[in-house]
């Protein structure tokens, strides 16, 4: 893939469809990305969870577009000729609109997709203990079954997110053909890199957290072995204790750095840069970074795990203070999501834009995104973030949608033309194109506070010096 950074947006609101995401990229963006990492774009993608609830996982709802225009989107003007694409295939769970589905609620055991759908008597058939039932990792609150009729029968499905979205046993033969058809669809269709979606939940064992297990990794790696045999590289997404991440980084082309995000606020915020430096010296190099996405900012990954022995990067206490700060800099349009993270239950995610985080301070906006810049990897720019914009209000229902800002193509071109996002656009053309960072990668000594990093190739040089305490920095290439 491009050694450049990435843009990540939908279609449906950076421009309103397909056409005009790529009138974007090859217009006022061009030459910004090597690559486009377009969010659910499958019929509808307006559904319970905003594309990621397929009703038909191989159908471009035609409101943004067919598949046609997503591979034009690799066609590129500048870059060489061409940009990289990436698309999700949504691993763990399909919509309980879809044809297969409906189908099992009208035959129950007598449709062919009965085995495709997983139920609680699959895991449990004997039966689940109290201690079975709360081991079991869920990003929500609750238990992870939704009671369906099924065939005239009343069932339990296992819905891991929302009641809407049905997992699937991706051990059944029907499930599995069904992601092959997905593959190969989107490798027919120009897509590079599949990320793979909630992939940590995919497989359920009875006695076990049912997240991430060595089944787990198993199915990761045969899902993996096929995608490479279709010319697909493989990206895992994984919010969890960061040691998950780490564990998959030997087995997929890349892995999401999600820890970097709250490291680099608390950074900032704080002034302490050690945990930030530390990470550094064991973070897995093929990652994806990001600052933001359509999630919001991600604090799990840096916290305590669930087990004694998984110490978090940051502690509870300071994550706790880093979701205030958040709240104060954003003047408390900013909403935190507490769940299972941590052994006691601390802060899951934090639904902000970046710009907002750091109080729309554009010195401390552009030191993030210049941190994002340097670390090894690549760096993907959420479309919010690439505009510096601002929290929505929050008028009830998905806390997620404050960072889900629709942009018309005209808005796009206005954001354009402010200092911070000129500032930013400036320093993505910088990346792309230094050829330092085609080279090799250090970390230099220096104080607790701060943080020196290093490129160098053939003779190019790029170094960043940053100072915690004060929010100096320093900039060095040649």
């Amino acid at each position: 893939m491009h050694n450049r950074v990435q843009l990540i947006a939908y279609a449906d609101r950076l421009g309103g469809s397909l056409a005009a995401l790529g009138r974007l990229l090859d217009g006022p963006l061009a030459g910004l990305f090597g690559g486009v990492h377009v969010l659910p774009f499958f019929r509808p993608y307006d559904g319970a969870d905003a594309g990621f609830d397929p009703v038909d996982h191989l159908a471009v709802d035609p409101r943004l577009g067919d598949w046609e225009d997503l591979a034009a989107l690799r066609r590129s003007i500048s870059e060489g000729g061409s940009r990289d694409i990436v698309a999700d295939l949504i691993v763990n769970h399909v919509s309980d609109r879809s044809r297969q589905f409906q189908d099992v609620v009208s035959g129950g055991g007598t449709s062919p997709y009965a085995g495709m759908f997983l139920t609680y008597d699959q895991v449990f058939p004997k039966g689940a203990t109290e201690a079975d039932l709360v081991r079991i990792v869920r990003p929500r609150p609750g238990l992870p079954f939704t009671p369906v009729t099924l065939g005239g029968e009343q069932r339990l499905v296992w819905t891991t997110f929302t009641s809407r979205q049905i997992d699937l046993d991706v051990r059944d033969p029907a499930a599995r053909r069904y992601l092959s058809e997905v593959l190969a669809r989107l490798a027919g269709s120009g897509v590079s890199m599949v990320r793979l979606d909630a992939v940590g939940y995919a497989v359920k064992t009875a006695g076990t957290s049912c997240f991430l297990t060595p089944e787990t990794v198993d199915f990761v790696l045969d899902l993996a072995a096929e995608a490479h045999s279709r010319g697909l590289q493989v990206l895992t997404e994984v919010h969890a204790h960061h040691r998950y991440a780490a564990q998959l980084a030997p087995y997929v082309d890349r892995v999401y750095d999600f820890a970097f995000a709250p490291l680099v606020l608390h950074a900032l915020i704080s002034g302490d840069g050690g945990p930030l430096r530390d990470w550094l010296a064991r973070r897995p190099a093929n990652a994806v970074t990001v600052l933001d996405t359509h999630d919001g900012i991600g604090l799990v990954d840096a916290g305590p795990g669930r087990e004694a022995a998984d110490a978090g990067l940051l502690s509870e206490a300071q994550l706790d203070a880093l979701a205030e700060a958040i709240s104060v800099n954003s003047r408390g349009t900013s909403r935190a999501s507490r769940t299972w993270a941590g052994r006691g239950g601390g802060v899951y995610q934090v639904s902000s834009t970046a710009y907002d985080a750091l109080g729309g301070d554009d010195r401390r906006y552009l030191l993030a995104r210049l941190l994002q810049l340097f670390v090894p990897g690549i760096p993907q720019v959420y479309y919010v973030g690439l505009l510096a914009g601002r929290n929505q209000p929050y008028r009830g229902g998905d806390t997620r949608e404050i960072n889900r800002r629709r942009y018309t193509e005209a808005e796009v071109a206005s954001a354009l033309r402010q200092p911070v996002v000129a500032s930013l656009v400036d320093l993505i053309r910088f990346r792309n194109r230094h050829p330092a960072f085609d080279g090799a990668f250090r970390v230099l000594d220096g104080p607790p506070g701060e943080l020196a990093m290093v490129w160098s190739s053939e003779g190019a040089r790029a170094e960043l010096h940053v100072d915690f305490s004060s929010g100096a920095h320093r900039l060095v290439s040649r």
